[in-house]
């Protein structure tokens, strides 16, 4: 006799399994899409890029003592820059579709050396600007060094093996989501321009687009940051230049400047790290091999350096906004970021042209940041799926790190605001420079104590090495330690030999 029916059986929960790779990308990094197309993404990345590279100026050449002139001739001069080690890169850097530009991290010590004492009896405006633009570039030659030592030795590599999934999160999603005073709080100034293009960005990127068309009038209290008209970057701009190295004369040096410029250079190369990491997931790459990433950061080096030569008033790091384009088109190309380049350098020689692009409203990149930097804050967060959640460590590690990289960080800008200076205020400015430039980083802050602790709580207990996820990154870590490494990170040609990946 046949006993009863087993009950029916309950659908078994499994969790999503984790990826090296992101799936659903239209292309990775070695699959560039049809030339039409890829020229066209191409554009969007200058596009993208032009923010930082008309921000950056704007802020720092009327402090310096320049007008239209000056500031159209260092935004050329940017721009070219971002376009030659872009190239460098992606050629014989890390290979990685990511964009070199301009960096907020080396506007803190460039105001440094604006507010100098040696540059104060300087009355003719013109003359205070080539001063201070020669001892900008002398600060920026030397912080270079530190980046190309530390990446071509080799010692970078020997750093970023301990890095493990669990304290790369706080480091990549503070990379992304550390930079939001940038974006709603420039929409707000011009709301009526702003808002919309967030909303349509939105809408064409996550939902089934739809034609909207919309005609809105600013009223003129906000029309300095509506109006292209406003920018003096046309009307400053010549028609064609090529910026060339010292054209603002010699560099001039100061032990105090170079120490703090050392100390941003040092915050950046933390950043780039993180941002690089971000490059690779939404570019459907495998995890960077640690080796890769130190040659990286040499060439890295080599951009500072190019900047102190040619004369920018800004360092060089990744930019995160153009990481953040590669998860919205969902195109990891190395093809279309070089192409992103070629206009770069294209529309720096040609400047009335150039301009009229960079005379976009502020409010419009704004609008552009609050998506792209949550792309990259939210790659950051995506690397927990290594990571084991129910752990009370790995709890620890993550909440007081990112907590700690955002109160600290919010401190040290405070007080400035208020008091005009830091919290560490002795006789030594340079000292002074170095400890606010760096705790006032929120990538550095919160990707230090994550690594810390990740590297000195329970490291020698066995869980705990799959509790912070590295066992998923321990073949990634030697260059060949897995075939689609050297597929993604190998150079062009047989430049191996001088740049070796391991």
């Amino acid at each position: 006799m046949a006993g009863p029916a087993p009950p029916p059986k309950q659908e078994e929960l499994v969790p999503h399994p984790v990826k090296d790779q992101l799936p659903n990308v239209s292309f990775c990094i070695t699959s560039p899409p049809p030339w039409p197309e890829a020229i066209l993404l191409g554009f969007q990345h200058y596009l993208v890029v032009l923010g930082t590279t008309v921000l950056i100026p704007t802020a720092l050449v009327p402090q310096m003592g320049g007008g239209n002139d000056e500031k159209a001739r260092v935004v050329q001069t940017l721009l070219f820059l971002a376009g030659i080690n872009t190239l460098l890169q992606t050629y014989f850097g890390t290979c990685l579709p990511a964009v070199m530009g301009g960096s907020y991290t080396f506007v803190a010590p460039t105001i440094s050396i604006i507010l100098a004492g040696r540059y104060s009896n300087i009355v003719d405006p013109h003359e205070k600007f080539l001063h201070i633009m020669r001892g900008t570039q002398g600060a920026l030659i030397v912080a270079s060094t530190l980046q190309i030592i530390i990446g071509f030795s080799g010692l970078w590599r020997n750093v970023t093996r301990y890095l493990s999934p669990l304290s790369a999160v706080p480091l990549v999603a503070l990379a992304g989501f550390g930079l939001y005073e940038l974006g709603f709080p420039g929409v707000a100034k011009c709301v009526e321009v702003g808002l919309p293009v967030i909303i349509l960005l939105v809408t064409f990127s996550q939902y089934v687009p739809h034609a909207i068309h919309s005609e809105r009038h600013a009223p003129p209290k906000t029309q300095l940051h509506c109006r292209t008209d406003r920018s003096g970057l046309v009307g400053g701009a010549p028609w064609i230049r090529v910026p060339y190295p010292f054209q603002w004369g010699a560099p001039t040096f100061d032990a105090g400047e170079a120490f703090a410029m050392m100390a941003a250079s040092f915050v950046a190369l933390v950043e780039s790290t993180g941002t690089f990491t971000a490059v690779a997931r939404y570019a459907s790459a495998t995890p960077v091999p640690p080796s890769v990433l130190s040659r990286g950061i040499g060439w890295q080096g080599i951009a500072i350096l190019l900047d102190g030569l040619f004369g920018t008033a800004n360092g060089t790091s990744v930019s995160v906004e153009n990481a953040g384009l590669l998860a919205l088109t969902r195109v990891g190309s190395r093809r279309v970021v070089q192409i992103s380049a070629g206009f770069m350098i294209f529309f720096s020689i040609l400047g009335k042209f150039g301009a009229v692009f960079a005379s976009i409203p502020a409010p419009i990149f704004a609008a552009l940041y609050c998506l792209l930097f949550a792309y990259v804050g939210a790659g950051g967060l995506s690397f927990l799926q290594f990571c084991n959640l129910n752990s009370f460590r790995t709890k620890f590690i993550l909440g007081f790190s990112f907590f700690m990289g955002l109160s600290v960080p919010q401190y040290f800008n405070e007080y400035t605001s208020v008091a005009g200076y830091g919290p560490v205020h002795t006789g030594a400015r340079w000292f002074n420079d170095i400890i606010n430039v760096i705790f006032s980083s929120k990538p550095f802050v919160a990707g230090f104590v994550a690594f810390f602790l990740d590297n000195s709580l329970h490291r020698h207990d066995s869980a705990v090495r799959k509790d912070r996820g590295l066992h998923w990154w321990h073949k990634f870590r030697s260059y060949k330690g897995d075939p689609r490494s050297e597929e993604f990170y190998r150079l062009p040609l047989n430049l191996n030999k001088f740049f070796p990946a391991d």
